[in-house]
């Protein structure tokens, strides 16, 4: 059949592809287009961060990260690595409840965490360097004979007169697309720096002074973050870029200086949980995917498959 698929960030081109692969017409309408999306400004390592609810997390979380294994073995073009890190704590901890969607899962050893750090996780993920990735998206869907459109789509109704099923990946934009007010922002700072300091990503999981991780790709690094709710502002505020640097600095080797070369501000899709789901309205579809909070990339393979499960 032919769909018509809102939103081209790293959601909708995922469900694109996966509808397209599973013989559909399929076309991508957006306002904005890579690399001026929301993804196009992800740290991009595999993390369920800010996202609910757990168990479907869970499931969604473990597809995507297999998908992203065989996607850095096979197309290097996608910009995708798998990197070791640690997720390290000033005080002792349980194990996550994400524990079962990587397959290295183990407690780190005390040598692995920074100083002042006394425990922590260690496992590998995939660290996805988003511009080359979307690209590799938007190519990959293209070649499946998908269709995308530069073209703001204000109403359900507007894209129905087209046809009789819609796939809502808008993110924050189905807070007016669909009148979603559990919707809000939470705004995200990160700095790129060249070149990587470390081999390695680490985070800060206690987050006490602040949203702090260290994330390395192929030729750069991402130092990050911020996590401010409500924030509705695009514009990077310089002030950030001093309590990034000193929240990341003991994540660093000793005496490390970073040269930064760009930074950067992204508004995350925050919900009460992720909604993924059908509505039918006057013999009408709208499937429904979006509110992945800081977890969009992770969760992007599995949820793709649900939708088209959905469509089935």
């Amino acid at each position: 059949m032919f769909i018509i698929v809102l939103g081209c960030g790293v959601s909708g081109l995922s469900c694109g592809i996966r509808l397209a692969e599973a013989g559909h017409a399929v076309e991508i309408r957006a306002r904005e287009l890579p690399p001026h999306t929301t993804s196009d400004v992800a740290a991009a390592v595999w993390y369920p961060y800010r996202v609910y609810p757990q168990a479907l997390v869970n499931a969604w979380g473990r597809r995507t990260y297999e998908v992203f294994q065989q996607l850095s073995r096979e197309h290097s073009e996608a910009g995708i690595v798998m990197v070791s890190g640690v997720d390290a704590f000033r005080t002792p901890v349980p194990d996550p409840w994400w524990r079962d969607g990587v397959p290295d899962f183990r407690r780190a050893a005390a040598e692995e965490l920074p100083p002042g750090f006394v425990d922590g996780y260690g496992f590998s993920a995939p660290v996805v360097e988003m511009p080359r990735y979307l690209r590799f998206l938007m190519d990959r869907f293209r070649t499946l004979g998908g269709r995308i459109v530069q073209r703001e789509v204000r109403s359900l109704e507007e894209a129905w007169a087209d046809v009789p099923l819609v796939i809502n990946c808008t993110g924050l934009g189905a807070r007016a697309l669909v009148g979603d007010e559990t919707l809000y922002p939470v705004q995200g700072e990160v700095l790129r720096v060249e070149p990587s300091p470390v081999d390695r990503f680490v985070f800060d999981a206690d987050e006490t002074e602040g949203v702090a991780y260290v994330i390395p790709r192929a030729t750069d690094c991402i130092l990050g973050g911020t996590t401010v709710e409500g924030s509705w502002s695009l514009e990077p505020d310089p002030a950030q870029v001093e309590g990034i640097l000193s929240r990341t600095a003991p994540l660093l080797p000793p005496g490390t200086r970073v040269h930064v070369v760009e930074h950067k501000v992204g508004l995350r899709p925050g919900r009460p949980a992720v909604r993924l789901e059908a509505e039918d309205v006057g013999g009408r579809r709208v499937i429904h995917n979006y509110g992945h909070g800081g977890a969009g990339v992770t969760l992007s393979w599995g949820c793709a498959e649900e939708v088209v499960s959905l469509v089935r």
